[in-house]
C-alpha cells in the first residue's frame, strides 16, 4: 500500500535503477559495455537525456549528436549502448513499460479491500506519471511516429493499466463491494481521468493542485460512483 508520494519517490529512485539493469540484461546482445553497474548507470543517463530533450524538441527533430551533447557522451560512447534511434526508442518504451508494469502490481498485489486496492492503484499510477512526466508524455504524443512495433507495445501497456484496473473492479463487484457495472467501461474512464494529469499538467499546477488531491478526488469519484448503495445502472 502507498504510504505517502515522498515515500513512493524514494522507492521509485531504486526502482528505475533495478528497471535499467533489467534492461541491461535484455539487451546484451546490443549493449556493449561488459560491467554491469556502469552500463546500469549510463543507460539512465542517456534515458533522462533522451527524455529531456524530447521534452524540449520533439523526439524525431532530436538528433543523436544531440544526445551526446546532453548526456556527455561522445558518439562513439553512445554507440555502445545503441545503435540507432530506433534501438533508443526501444530502450526508452522498455524502461517505462517494465516500471508502469511493476509499480501498479508491486502497490496493489497485497491490499485486500477492494475500495483500497482501487486507490493504491490509481495513486502508484498518479504518483508515477507525475515523477515520470516526460516518458509520460513522450509514449503519449510520439506513438503515432513510432514504428509498428513500438506502437503496438505502447497500446499494449495502455490496455494493460485498464486491464488491471478493470480486474480490481470485477473483484470488488464479485465480493459484493462494488455494484455490478460495466468494469471494462469505468476502467477506461478512469485511465482516461489519469492520462489528464500527465498531459494537462500546467492546467492543474495553475490550480494549485497535488497528484496526491488529484489521485484521492479520483479515488473519492469511484468509490462513490462504485457504491454498492448507488441504485444507477451503467
Amino acid at each position: 500500500m502507498i504510504a505517502d508520494f515522498e515515500s513512493f519517490k524514494i522507492e521509485l529512485s531504486l526502482s528505475k535503477i533495478e528497471i535499467c539493469r533489467e534492461l541491461y540484461h535484455l539487451n546484451r546482445d546490443m549493449i556493449r559495455i561488459k560491467k554491469e553497474h556502469i552500463a546500469v548507470k549510463n543507460l539512465l543517463r542517456i534515458i533522462n537525456s533522451t527524455l529531456r530533450l524530447t521534452s524540449a524538441k520533439g523526439f524525431h527533430a532530436m538528433s543523436l549528436r544531440d544526445l551526446c551533447a546532453d548526456s556527455g557522451f561522445s558518439i562513439g560512447g553512445l554507440y555502445a549502448y545503441i545503435r540507432s534511434k530506433e534501438d533508443l526508442v526501444g530502450l526508452i518504451q522498455g524502461h517505462g513499460f517494465l516500471l508502469t508494469r511493476r509499480t501498479m502490481l508491486d502497490y496493489t498485489r497485497d491490499v485486500i479491500v477492494p475500495r483500497e486496492k482501487l486507490l493504491a492503484a490509481v495513486k502508484a499510477h498518479v504518483y508515477l506519471s507525475e515523477l515520470m512526466q516526460p516518458w509520460f508524455y513522450f509514449s503519449f504524443m510520439e506513438t503515432k511516429s513510432l514504428p509498428d512495433k513500438q506502437k503496438k507495445e505502447a497500446i499494449a501497456i495502455e490496455l494493460e493499466v485498464e486491464t488491471i484496473l478493470c480486474n480490481i473492479i470485477q473483484d470488488g463487484v464479485a465480493a459484493g463491494a462494488f455494484r455490478d457495472i460495466n468494469a471494462r467501461m469505468l476502467a477506461s474512464l478512469c485511465k482516461a481521468m489519469m492520462q489528464d494529469w500527465y498531459l494537462k499538467r500546467g492546467k492543474y499546477s495553475k490550480q494549485d493542485v497535488s497528484a496526491t488531491q488529484y489521485a484521492e478526488l479520483i479515488g473519492t469519484v469511484l468509490e462513490r460512483y462504485l457504491s454498492p448503495d448507488l441504485p444507477l445502472k451503467a
